[in-house]
């Protein structure tokens, strides 16, 4: 009869625990104002980029689209911007796991000798120390900032493959269509040598020299032409597609990047915009916190719990408590000062970007303003006078007053300014992208980004 008692007690003390179980799997912990923040920001971006963590119907491309429809559909395609997204989303997810408390533990003891002579069910948890665990939510909160704008600048750099690539392409097709103008220039020419030669006003050599310089234009052709393999993986990959998906359509319409070109006011909002250096303001923000968090092993964690003897009676509790010592001195310091040399590392690297950002600028705005000036000059001058200069040559040679070797050299003039031109409109083309995307952080239109994100770290009581 004692036995079946001692059972009915450890079997009432098994179900006691597992409707403990259940009640504390629904605890929720205290949210902190960083992750309120952050999850707020998450969910704007998932419901536009990622909605039910399923990629949204990508616009149907065809040579008709704008070349906004192709920079749209390799923001939401391309595999690299994806990866960057779901680390932000850990990264966002990390602020919960950071400030929430360490699990309960259910503790059971039991005197056993012959028979059971006393059942002592429990529950203890661990209590970090005051301050804590929202150090390790700002901690956490800063990283997910850091996050967030490797994924913009990710957006922004896909935005720009894209515009890269076409230009390219776009520019290549220019050159190629340049090359084929000039071959049926020089096939008339020869037909003109030709006929100099037939009525005696003219040399052999002067067909011979129209003949190799056709031929010397086809083999560039043909090489041209063939390049357009290469530029099709680049675009096919800024596209996000593999090497097995077909190739995309080209976009017909050529679309130039606008961009208000002052100087000053642009410096300004790469500075306040580009995302490469508000991922390492983060970092440093992250690094700051680090160090508050660190100062917080000072303090002591605890142990809470109670016992309970139920074979006792009147029953018999047992409460318990523990603290840890932080006695190891030389371990708190070295924490601190990994944590003060983490934070100037950040910041030297801050600075350095800051710097190069600098360089990057000026560079590209440099090359922007070369390029359109020679663009400029070659279309609105040197071009003009070099058409005039071969038809003067040609017009000189049919009537005696000039040999062929000129004719060729006006030619040759003619078609090297018209390439010129193509590469200095390729260069200002690719410089105007770069400067807008990656170096101030202008978003296209219709971008999966935040219009305007305020540091979350530094708003955050300390």
């Amino acid at each position: 009869m004692n036995l079946s008692r001692n059972n009915k007690q450890v079997l009432s003390c098994g179900i006691g625990a597992t409707v403990l179980l259940l009640l504390l799997s629904g605890c929720k912990g205290i949210t902190q104002p960083g992750e309120r923040a952050s999850r707020k920001d998450i969910s704007t971006i998932r419901e536009a980029y990622r909605p039910d963590d399923k990629r949204p119907a990508l616009p149907q491309l065809t040579t008709n689209s704008p070349l906004s429809d192709f920079i749209t559909y390799a923001i939401f395609n391309h595999p690299q911007v994806e990866a960057n997204y779901y680390d932000w989303a850990a990264a966002v997810e990390r602020i919960t796991i950071a400030r929430s408390r360490p699990d309960p533990k259910l503790t059971f003891e039991a005197y056993i000798g012959g028979t059971i002579t006393s059942i002592m069910p429990g529950l203890m948890t661990d209590i970090p120390g005051p301050g804590k665990l929202p150090a390790r939510a700002r901690v956490a909160t800063a990283e997910s900032e850091g996050k967030y704008f490797t994924f913009e600048s990710s957006v922004l750099q896909a935005a720009f493959e894209v515009k890269k690539s076409y230009y390219q392409f776009y520019f290549l097709n220019e050159k190629i269509r340049v090359n084929q103008q000039t071959l049926q220039l020089l096939t008339s020419l020869e037909q003109i040598a030709r006929a100099q030669n037939e009525v005696g006003k003219g040399t052999l050599q002067d067909v011979l020299r129209a003949q190799i310089e056709t031929e010397k234009l086809r083999s560039e052709i043909e090489n041209l032409a063939h390049s357009r393999h290469s530029l099709m993986a680049q675009f096919k990959g800024a596209l996000g597609m593999r090497a097995t998906d077909e190739n995309p359509p080209l976009p017909a319409e050529f679309v130039s990047t606008p961009i208000n070109l002052d100087d000053g006011q642009l410096f300004d909002k790469a500075f306040a915009s580009n995302p490469q250096l508000k991922a390492m303001e983060a970092e440093v923000r992250r690094a700051d916190a680090s160090i508050r968090l660190a100062t917080k092993e000072r303090v002591p964690d605890f142990s809470v719990g109670s016992e309970v003897d139920v074979k006792m009676s009147p029953v018999v509790w047992n409460p318990q408590l523990s603290m840890t010592l932080p006695i190891w001195r030389d371990k708190i310091a070295a924490e601190i000062a990994e944590a003060q040399a983490n934070k100037r590392g950040a910041e030297a690297r801050l600075s350095a970007q800051q710097i190069s950002l600098a360089v990057d600028f000026a560079e590209k705005i440099h090359m922007y303003r070369e390029a359109n000036r020679n663009f400029l000059l070659l279309q609105e001058r040197l071009l003009p006078r070099a058409r005039q200069s071969l038809e003067v040559a040609r017009a000189a040679y049919l009537s005696g007053q000039l040999d062929f070797l000129n004719v060729i050299d006006a030619e040759r003039t003619l078609f090297e300014f018209q390439l010129e031109r193509v590469d200095a409109q390729t260069q200002r083309e690719l410089a105007l992208a770069e400067i807008s995307l990656v170096i101030v952080g202008q978003p296209p239109v219709g971008a999966p980004i935040l219009q305007s994100k305020e540091p979350i770290y530094s708003t955050l009581p300390p």
